[in-house]
């Protein structure tokens, strides 16, 4: 990593190639619009969010949404939503179908 830099790669997608394969290139105006992805090591899309230009996106959430994804690939919990690292997660079970916020308890407002 170059100091001041970021750790992890970023493109440019001059033409929309890219973005078209994503869904996110607007022909019209010659641009990519606002998309994200979540791509784990096996290269299957874990989640994606897609926005207008007008309204940004929440980095803080982003950066909880990676350490979700890689706290259910180590361990096979889930993480309800609002989870934060640390906090508590569920077992998955058929069980708590319609039942998650009778087991699960948070003090984080929604």
């Amino acid at each position: 990593m170059v100091e001041g830099g970021v750790p992890f790669p970023l493109l440019s997608d001059a033409g929309g190639r890219v973005g078209t394969v994503y869904g996110v290139y607007d022909e019209a105006a010659g641009v990519d619009i606002r998309g994200r992805f979540l791509i784990d090591p096996d290269f299957n899309i874990r989640a994606m969010e897609v926005m207008t230009p007008e309204v940004g996106r929440n980095v803080a959430e982003l950066i909880r949404q990676v350490k979700a994804f890689q706290h259910v690939t180590a361990t096979g919990e889930v993480t309800p939503a609002g989870w934060q690292p640390g906090k508590p997660t569920l077992t998955p079970s058929p069980d708590l179908a319609g039942k998650v916020w009778t087991v699960w308890k948070t003090d984080q407002a929604f």
